[in-house]
């Protein structure tokens, strides 16, 4: 069975699917067949009378087009808003049981699967499930994408806390620093990185520019198989 990372973030908006894509195509590079799975997606848009999601497009096209776009993400609902309620907007409900078994295509078939949720670790997916929910019945573990913004302490260290006590505990590989916005004026980002290496009791993995790499010495394939 594939190994896998699970990428969550401290929230919406803060480069999720751009640091998923990243390391799904470093591990391309590397040679290995990666798998990309976005169990649900709301927000998305018609393109040739087909609603597609722009986040799962970037994902599948990282990863070099894996299997299907379906395949990447099965569940997808066009009100830019929490997937669960999207989709009761369109008379329809998230099916909790694709949630899980539309992974097992990846599992079977790569080397590496990475799984993108939805929002931070306790946004809804489904009526019943949280994205904590899907995570710790993947087991992988999680890559958290943080901004680096003014104030980035809180959401991350929440954010640690929330994986610590759900279930059993989920496991933690590290936290990513992300510009999701130009930075103009933020003197705060000077300082965000230490101030996250000292409070956070994981591994800060990287800290990128907006619209930057992942300028690190990580090994993805290593760090899936923790």
């Amino acid at each position: 069975m594939a190994r896998g990372l699970f990428i969550t973030g401290t929230g919406t908006g803060v480069g999720k699917t751009y640091v998923a894509a990243l390391i799904a195509r470093s591990l391309a590079a590397a040679g290995k067949r990666v798998g990309v799975y976005k169990p649900v997606a709301s927000g998305c848009e018609l393109h040739d009378g087909r609603l597609v999601s722009p986040d799962a497009v970037t994902l599948w096209e990282a990863a070099g087009k894996p299997g299907t776009l379906d395949q990447a993400c099965p569940q997808i609902f066009a009100a830019p808003i929490a997937p669960h309620v999207a989709a009761r907007a369109e008379g329809r409900r998230v099916d909790p049981k694709l949630l899980r078994t539309g992974l097992d295509f990846w599992r079977e078939s790569c080397d590496i699967v990475l799984v993108e949720g939805a929002g931070g670790l306790l946004s809804p997916l489904s009526d019943d499930d949280y994205t904590a929910d899907l995570a710790a019945e993947c087991g992988y573990p999680l890559v958290i994408a943080a901004a680096n913004e003014w104030g980035p302490t809180n959401a991350p260290l929440q954010t640690l806390i929330a994986a610590r006590h759900h279930r059993h505990g989920l496991r933690v590989a590290g936290v990513i620093l992300n510009s999701p916005r130009p930075l103009a004026n933020d003197p705060s980002t000077a300082s965000n990185a230490d101030e996250l290496r000292k409070r956070c009791d994981v591994p800060l993995l990287a800290v990128m520019a907006h619209g930057g790499g992942l300028d690190c010495d990580v090994d993805w394939w290593a760090l899936a198989g923790m």
